[in-house]
């Protein structure tokens, strides 16, 4: 993309914005539901290993996404 495309789109308002970031991200995870590859950095690709490899060796200590989420809900 230009920079002056850019530049443009920095000069919308903020709610405009903020509806290209959500088609933008959506976009992203259609993408990658359809098997895209998204692209992980080595670090990236080492924290997640890491994380997998917590979870696999206590999976109890996990939070269900919906508990995780109401508390998030709660705190705002």
């Amino acid at each position: 993309m230009a920079t002056a495309d850019v530049q443009e789109l920095l000069k919308l308002d903020l709610e405009t914005r903020l509806q290209l970031v959500e088609e933008l991200w959506n976009s992203i995870v259609d993408d990658a539901n359809a098997g895209a590859s998204v692209p992980l950095s080595a670090d990236d690709r080492a924290l997640l290993d890491q994380r997998l490899r917590e979870d696999d060796e206590n999976p109890d200590a996990a939070i269900p996404w919906a508990d995780a989420k109401a508390s998030l809900h709660r705190e705002r």
